[in-house]
């Protein structure tokens, strides 16, 4: 079986994975009877859905559009 990296654990707090992991079992532990699809690095064993794919689509459309791009608001 595959062990976990020990440098991972070493991660601060803030990193991004770390941080979903938490909010991840937070989640979890509140909602029990919850399904839930990670969407991880390496956690990957299944296809996107239909509604992923047309919403990461409709997303990538929106950005290559003057009228509908979302881009950083000014500093």
């Amino acid at each position: 079986m595959a062990t976990i990296n020990d440098n991972y654990l070493k991660l601060k707090a803030g990193y991004l994975f770390p941080e979903i992991a938490r909010r991840v079992n937070v989640f979890a532990e509140a909602n029990p009877d919850a399904q839930i699809i990670k969407l991880g690095i390496g956690d990957v064993t299944e296809p996107l859905p239909e509604a992923c794919r047309t919403a990461m689509i409709q997303a990538v459309e929106e950005m290559g559009d003057r009228a509908t791009f979302k881009g950083y608001g000014p500093e």
